[in-house]
């Protein structure tokens, strides 16, 4: 199930599919959907959701996998990856895309008035704190503190909001 608030913005060449297996996908008032986005259900049941006045710049692509939540004031920029999710791969007798999915690490979660620089990807289990930037090219796992400034893969904090 698709919900779009009627005050947000969805570009006509963003593509924004609808699940088969029930997930939902809301994007909250106030928010920017770029062109070239791509939101598609795969690789769990997790919902999508998008908080106010958040941006998604061109060229990002969000699996639902295990969920996304992006709180208020969410600012992405071009080519980011959200995957919640891990294919399973263990067994050498079954190829890896019929193997399914590893158990979840609890999805992504980005809190309000967070940063994520282009060409960032965001793993299963990352849980972004209130206030975070996050660099350019970074690799996205974990938990990270409130404000902090992270960078990097591996990704270290170099620094803090005043």
């Amino acid at each position: 199930m698709i919900e779009i608030d009627p005050t947000a913005k969805v570009s006509a060449l963003a593509d924004i599919e609808d699940s088969v297996r029930g997930s939902r996908i809301v994007i909250a008032a106030g928010v920017v959907i770029d062109s070239f986005v791509k939101i598609k259900p795969a690789g769990g049941q997790g919902d999508v959701f998008i908080g106010p006045d958040s941006v998604i710049n061109s060229g990002c692509v969000l699996y639902t996998g295990n969920g996304i939540r992006l709180g208020t004031g969410v600012a992405v920029a071009a080519n980011c990856t959200f995957a919640p999710t891990n294919h399973e791969y263990r067994r050498r007798d079954i190829p890896i895309r019929r193997q399914g999915f590893r158990p979840s690490k609890g999805g992504i979660v980005v809190g309000d008035d967070v940063w994520i620089g282009a060409n960032c990807v965001l793993l299963d289990g990352a849980n972004i704190g209130d206030g975070c930037v996050i660099a350019a090219g970074s690799i996205v796992r974990g938990v990270l503190e409130p404000y902090g400034i992270y960078g990097g893969n591996p990704l270290v904090k170099i620094g803090e909001r005043g």
